[in-house]
C-alpha cells in the first residue's frame, strides 16, 4: 500500500535573480501552477501552494490549484511549510513533501519516492540522492554531496568531496572512488509535527559554514532518511537562462 502524503509548495513573490518568477509563463500557465500540476501526478492526497502574495494565490485559484496565504516574515521555505501545515490542520504524523515553487520539471516519481522513504523509516525527515558519475561534479561546491550510514540515513551533507578519496587525490587520478559518491537532491519530506520543531530550531554552526539548511537537523541529533534515485531530476529555475531552458523543454 502506498504512503498517504500531502505536497506543499512554498512560493514567494519576490526573487532577486528572477523577479516574480512564480508567475513566469511556461507554456501558457504560471510556473507555480506547472509545479503543482506535476506534483498532483505523484498520487499525493492533496497538493497545496503556500504563498506570501495574493497575486500568486489568484493565479492558482484561476487554474484550480488550492493555495493558502502565509506570512511575509518567513526566512526559509521550511518555516513557511510549518505555518501551512498548521493552517491545514495536518495531523502530527502526516507526511509533508516540500516541492519548491521553481521546480516545474520535478518528476512525480521522485516526489512519491521521498514520501515513501519517510513512511518506511523511523526518521522525522527524508530527502533524496543519486550517484555522481563525473569527477568534476564531485569536486564542484555547487554539487552538494552526502554520505550515508548502513541504515540509509545521512551522516553528513557537504559542498566538499565526501567521502574524501585520499589515495585517489594523492595519485592525481580523476577516477571516482568506490563506493560511488552521492549527490544530494533538494527535495524533502517531513512529518508534520517535526516541521514545527524544525522551524523553531536556531541556525547551527555547520549549516552556517556550509550554507546548507538541512545540517540543522543533523546538528540537533535527528535522523534524515535518504531515498536513492537513479539520476537527478531536471534542474529548477533560478535565472532567465533557466527559464528559457524550461520553456524549450515544455514546448517539446
Amino acid at each position: 500500500m502506498s504512503a498517504s502524503f500531502t505536497v506543499i509548495i512554498p512560493a514567494r513573490f519576490s526573487s532577486t535573480r528572477l523577479p516574480e518568477k512564480a508567475l513566469a509563463d511556461i507554456g501558457g500557465k504560471p510556473m507555480v501552477v506547472r509545479v503543482a500540476e506535476q506534483a498532483q501526478k505523484s498520487a499525493a492526497r492533496q497538493t497545496v501552494v503556500a504563498t506570501d502574495h495574493p497575486d500568486i494565490q489568484a493565479a492558482c485559484t484561476a487554474h484550480g490549484i488550492p493555495c493558502i496565504l502565509t506570512g511575509e516574515h518567513h526566512q526559509s521555505g521550511t518555516s513557511r511549510l510549518a505555518e501551512a501545515a498548521q493552517i491545514l490542520g495536518l495531523p502530527e504524523n502526516e507526511t509533508v513533501v516540500n516541492v519548491q515553487g521553481d521546480e516545474p520539471m520535478m518528476p512525480p516519481e521522485t516526489v512519491a519516492a521521498v514520501a515513501a522513504k519517510l513512511a518506511q523509516s523511523g526518521a522525522p525527515m527524508a530527502t533524496a540522492a543519486c550517484p555522481v558519475h563525473d569527477f568534476a561534479e564531485f569536486q564542484n561546491p555547487n554539487c552538494v554531496k552526502t554520505v550515508l550510514d548502513r541504515n540509509g540515513n545521512a551522516l553528513y551533507f557537504s559542498r566538499a568531496p565526501i567521502a574524501y578519496p585520499r589515495n585517489i587525490m594523492l595519485s592525481g587520478s580523476l577516477k571516482l572512488p568506490n563506493p560511488t559518491p552521492l549527490r544530494h537532491i533538494g527535495i524533502y519530506a517531513y512529518r508534520a509535527g517535526f516541521l514545527r520543531q524544525y522551524a523553531a530550531m536556531p541556525p547551527s554552526p555547520l549549516e552556517t559554514v556550509e550554507s546548507l539548511e538541512q545540517l540543522r537537523v543533523l546538528w540537533n541529533g535527528y535522523a534524515v532518511a535518504v531515498a536513492l534515485l537513479d539520476a537527478a531530476p531536471p534542474a529548477g529555475v533560478d535565472t532567465y537562462e533557466d527559464l528559457a531552458r524550461v520553456r524549450q523543454l515544455w514546448q517539446g
